[in-house]
């Protein structure tokens, strides 16, 4: 059984909806919250949120949204969790995914972890899953466009993997690659983006707590379109940074480029955290879209994790480096 993670900010049990795909597995009250291509594109989508079509939601929508220091929250359905998918690998549009990634072939995997460490180590997938301890989490997920959702994630923390290898004093960075297989993944055709994926974060980001690679959502395997078999996830960040199906983890010296902020770098700074007052150029952050409710609910700051992730950032202007 996987271990829960003790959240500093409890989901109060009334505001947990159980989802039919996963009421079987503990009470969600003894789960946490761990606080709580081109410019023309997205980083989370194709449109804007404003013409987006949000799917339905097997959950009532709210009446209204909610103050921004209220941290309840609905579960996100299965259903659109799994369905309402941004991997471009398969498609620009968000039901390409479900629709395209079943001829992924997850088995047999391996992670090369490798750089400026004193361990370099390729690791088999099923070692991930016997050496690390699997918890679960429910995180926040805010995309770029404006949308959101909430998540319970199976998995374990970056840090784990890192401390294995023994990164060197000179290692600043950590930059993660996302599997290339035209064959498998028809939206490497797409000629607008300097395929294989790529994305980073500073060292102490990727050490934080808060920081995990995924195995699992909803208690069940993850499903290739939401990055099957690992993926990481960094709460406080916009989604395009929780890269998917990573094959590739190095830790570097400088600064790594990454795709978005390689494409179109007024849009996508190297950093990403949640910010409402940070506006991309095309469209405002000060509110979000839940999937699954009417309405829009303000933004809350670092995704609602300021009180655990702002000291990372102490000193910074955060509008240079959004």
């Amino acid at each position: 059984m996987p271990k829960t993670y003790q959240p500093s900010e409890k989901i109060p049990s009334s505001e947990i909806t159980p989802e039919k795909h996963y009421y079987t597995r503990r009470q969600f009250i003894k789960l946490a919250a761990a606080a709580a291509a081109t410019a023309a594109l997205a980083a989370c989508g194709v449109r804007p949120p404003e013409s987006d079509p949000l799917p339905s939601s097997s959950q009532a929508p709210s009446a209204s949204p909610p103050p921004a220091g209220d941290l309840s929250q609905e579960l996100t359905s299965y259903e659109d969790v799994t369905t309402f998918n941004n991997f471009y690998e398969f498609g620009l549009d968000k039901g390409d995914p479900a629709k395209n990634a079943g001829q992924l072939k997850t088995s047999p995997w391996t992670v090369e972890v490798y750089g400026l460490v004193n361990r370099p180590r390729t690791f088999a997938f099923e070692d991930l899953l016997s050496s690390y301890t699997q918890e679960e989490r429910i995180y926040r997920m805010r995309c770029v466009e404006g949308w959101s959702m909430v998540i319970p994630w199976q998995g374990f923390t970056l840090s784990q993997l890192l401390k294995a290898v023994e990164p060197t004093a000179e290692a600043k960075y950590v930059r993660f690659e996302t599997l290339y297989r035209p064959e498998e993944m028809p939206g490497l055709n797409y000629n607008g983006f300097p395929w294989p994926y790529q994305e980073g974060l500073r060292l102490d980001e990727a050490m934080h707590n808060l920081t995990i690679l995924s195995t699992g959502l909803y208690g069940k395997t993850l499903l290739p379109q939401n990055g099957a078999p690992l993926r990481l996830v960094v709460p406080w960040k916009y989604g395009f940074k929780s890269i998917k199906s990573i094959v590739k983890i190095e830790l570097v010296a400088e600064q790594p480029a990454t795709l978005w902020n390689t494409t179109a770098p007024r849009e996508y700074g190297f950093y990403s955290n949640v910010n409402p007052d940070v506006p991309h150029p095309r469209w405002s952050q000060a509110s979000e879209r839940r999937i699954g409710e009417g309405g829009r609910r303000p933004t809350l700051l670092f995704n609602g994790y300021e009180k655990e992730v702002a000291g990372l950032y102490a000193g910074m202007d955060l509008r240079s480096n959004y």
